[in-house]
């Protein structure tokens, strides 16, 4: 089939599939069983532990009473993507391929790429001078690249669809795309995975400040800073917005704007696209739609993206600063960006709740590390998308009739990563007194989801099967290990002075054809195999020995500033890992202690003077380690019968609740079900 067959097949199933299930996610029936799901990511056993211990989780206390907790097993290694993948598929990651953030391509000699999904260009299309149009053009594609998911494997929710158990999932990680409903009963609202207008994953965020002398990428990623010069209190700027895909050098879509200063007050109004926004100093504003315009060439139509940010005027004397949110795209008119199954299901929901956030990372973790957000800042837009997630929930559970509903909190990861601090060990970057008001943030945060947990019990408990789960826990980061610095001092990278696996512009580059192993992601080490990467030199007959020399080092490594052990466990993929995925795992996956991760450096290739250093950044809180350092939490309103459940469980647990058979991939059971034995 030729690539324009495909996009007309997918346009014509599309359709089909549109007009087939038009108003379905607002259907009501009342032949299911009621069975809902709230996942608070990264919640920690521990924490809950103490905290229902001192009286302060009255809800998630009283399902402890009923033995309805236990801690939950997470997966190797305890990354979300790979924890999420786990809870969709019922498999652990060799039954769905996603082992890290980070994969990377043997072929193109470990070239990184996002492991859930990627982004192809059609190979089809009639060149217009510098414009390449993909065939068909119009209506039938308006955006050229294709986004596939990358999780293998069946979701569980696959098999309740198919016996007509009515499944809605909303904000659902690790499955962006959404993959399809085949028989019309799932409708899902994707989260976590899903990019910004831009295409970026993590989002973009753009900050216009008098203090930028020149316009540039953030270092760390994540944004971008702009200079903003005033005349008279009137300065101009400009938007960036999507890639003009047809365009062969694919320039920006921008948008103009003019900042207007009062010359006393702290406020400041804003002009774009036909409207005023005046903000006070510290003052956000609603959500904005934008119109980003894709030109194209000759005769042809331009193209229309819509996209919505917020503007957040931080300062305004001496020196005049505004943050713009990233890009996100527009729920009430998201075009042929597919955020949710079936398409209108978003728009079904923005017309009941306005705009909102529909990337994938909402909370803008990155203006915090990059320093553009204080502490105060951070917290302040955190708590405004925890605020639109409660509001999806109340519409949730307004929506809901029976079947399957599963609603996801981001909130209890993406503040503990930089607010998570439960020792009286140095913080990365706060004192003391800082480092515990913060950490009693997550306190809160707790507290929050336990009204949560309550008030769900309250309008479902006494007809529902409730479940609460987490895919990890967390714990401190402190200390960050350069996996290949380690790896060159112990002269399995060459040469000794390489600084970079990928980035000519760090220094001198790698040897491939002198080194025996690699890292990349955040616990991912690969044997540099011969016939399997690119320019490997270790024979497959050496990769045995090979793997248990980088074991025994890696066990041995201790820390010379606290004398600690820095690796707990070292696992083999073959030992963790069961399915049709394997071959594509990591050879080994580094599990550290508490208080180590890998480094931000290491994780795309680079290389540092030294293999440990202090962490010095915000993200305070991890969980990219040793698997069993750092469970999740399962509670639910029956009692639990496995003592040892683990997210493999939840999958068939969920099926055994609608009486559909868990298929043999599946290898956990039913956690209301005690294990013989």
């Amino acid at each position: 089939m030729t690539t324009r067959e495909r996009h007309t097949s997918a346009f014509a199933v599309a359709i089909a599939l549109s007009a087939a299930m038009a108003g379905s996610c607002r259907e009501e029936t009342h032949a299911q069983p009621r069975v809902i799901v709230v996942g608070f990511d990264g919640m920690d056993p521990v924490r809950c532990t103490q905290m229902m211990d001192r009286g302060e989780l009255p809800n998630l206390a009283r399902m402890r009473a009923n033995n309805g907790f236990r801690p939950l097993a997470t997966t190797v290694p305890p990354q979300s993507p790979v924890a999420w993948a786990t809870f969709i598929n019922g498999t652990d990651p060799g039954g769905h391929g996603v082992f890290d953030f980070v994969h990377r391509d043997p072929a193109r000699q470990c070239a990184p790429y996002y492991s859930a999904a990627e982004t192809i260009s059609s190979e089809d299309g009639w060149a217009i001078g510098d414009y390449v149009i993909p065939l068909p053009f119009w209506p039938f594609n308006h955006q050229a690249p294709q986004t596939k998911l990358l999780r293998g494997g069946t979701a569980f929710w696959d098999y309740l669809d198919e016996a007509g158990v009515p499944v809605r999932l909303y904000d659902i990680p690790a499955n962006y795309p959404p993959s399809p409903s085949h028989h019309g009963h799932t409708c899902c609202l994707s989260g976590m995975g899903v990019p910004d207008l831009l295409g970026t994953l993590g989002g973009k965020y753009q900050l216009f400040s008098e203090k930028a002398l020149l316009a540039r990428e953030e270092p760390g990623g994540g944004g971008m800073r702009r200079p903003l010069v005033f005349r008279e209190n009137r300065a101009t700027g400009e938007l960036t917005g999507p890639a003009n895909v047809y365009h062969r050098n694919a320039p920006s879509a921008t948008i103009p704007f003019t900042i207007f200063r009062h010359p006393e007050k702290s406020t400041a109004r804003i002009d774009i696209q036909e409207r005023s926004i005046v903000l006070n100093e510290g003052e956000w504003s609603a959500w904005q739609q934008l119109d980003f315009v894709l030109e194209m060439p000759g005769l042809l139509p331009d193209v229309h993206l819509s996209g919505i940010c917020r503007f957040y005027l931080q300062a305004v004397h001496p020196m005049l600063s505004v943050y713009v949110t990233p890009i996100n795209i527009d729920p009430s008119d998201p075009g042929e960006q597919r955020i949710s199954e079936p398409a209108e299901f978003v728009t079904e929901i923005s017309e009941a709740l306005g705009l909102f956030y529909t990337a994938g990372f909402q909370e803008d973790h990155k203006a915090l590390s990059n320093r553009v957000f204080s502490d105060a800042e951070y917290k302040r837009q955190a708590d405004y998308v925890l605020g639109e997630r409660l509001d999806l929930m109340d519409y949730a559970m307004e929506e809901y009739r029976d079947g399957l509903l599963f609603f996801y909190f981001s909130s209890t990861d993406l503040q503990a990563h930089l607010f998570w601090w439960d020792s009286d060990d140095k913080h990365p970057i706060r004192d003391p007194a800082a480092a515990k008001q913060y950490n009693d943030v997550i306190t809160d945060l707790y507290r929050r989801m336990d009204d949560v947990v309550g008030r769900v019990v309250e309008r479902f408990g006494d007809d529902a099967t409730i479940l609460v789960m987490s895919d990890h826990g967390f714990a401190n980061f402190s200390r960050q290990f350069n996996l290949n610095t380690w790896l060159r001092d112990e002269g399995h990278v060459r040469p000794e002075n390489c600084r970079s696996l990928l980035d000519p512009s760090k220094g001198t580059m790698v040897d491939w054809g002198r080194t025996k192993a690699y890292g990349l992601g955040l616990n991912g080490l690969y044997v540099n195999l011969q016939g399997r990467e690119a320019q490997g030199i270790v024979k497959a007959e050496e990769r045995e020995a090979l793997m248990t020399e980088l074991e025994d080092e890696l066990l041995a490594i201790r820390d010379p500033v606290t004398g600690r052990p820095v690796v707990k466990t070292v696992y083999r993929r073959e030992d963790v890992y069961h399915g049709p995925y394997v071959e594509a795992a990591p050879d080994l996956i580094v599990g550290y202690h508490r208080d180590y991760r890998a480094s931000w450096a290491t994780t795309l290739g680079d290389l540092t003077d030294e293999a440990l250093a202090d962490n010095d950044s915000a993200w305070s809180g991890d969980h990219c380690i040793a698997a069993d350092e750092v469970p999740g939490v399962l509670f639910s309103n029956r009692p639990i019968l496995r003592d040892e459940p683990s997210l493999l469980d939840l999958a068939p647990t969920v099926l055994d609740l609608f009486a559909v058979p868990a298929p043999e991939a599946m290898a956990g059971g039913s956690v209301f079900e005690k294990v013989s034995g």
